[in-house]
């Protein structure tokens, strides 16, 4: 194995490791599109394309990934989530 493979199956780990949790929003019939949206640019951070093609695959999907990243930073983005009454688990 050279050094450069050796390198990128390292970055490969450290990645899967960060990155092991990430935040699904679920459909629901009760939030509109404009709060979603908002919602999502406020909590994670989304440009406004971010967010908009985040509610379009909720609303057609059933759900979508919108943020991943670790669980300390995720689980208060979260929690605001679910204060704002939106459908979000943290998996």
């Amino acid at each position: 194995m050279s050094t450069k493979e050796k390198i990128q199956e390292d970055v490969d780990v450290l990645e899967q490791e960060t990155h092991q949790h990430e935040i699904v929003l679920h459909n629901d019939d009760v939030n509109t599109f404009d709060h979603v949206i908002d919602a999502l640019i406020d909590v994670c951070e989304h440009t406004l394309e971010q967010a908009e093609q985040c509610a379009i695959l909720v609303h057609y999907k059933g759900k979508c990934s919108v943020k991943s990243g670790e669980y300390k930073d995720l689980e208060p983005r979260c929690s605001k989530l679910l204060q704002l009454g939106l459908s979000a688990e943290l998996v």
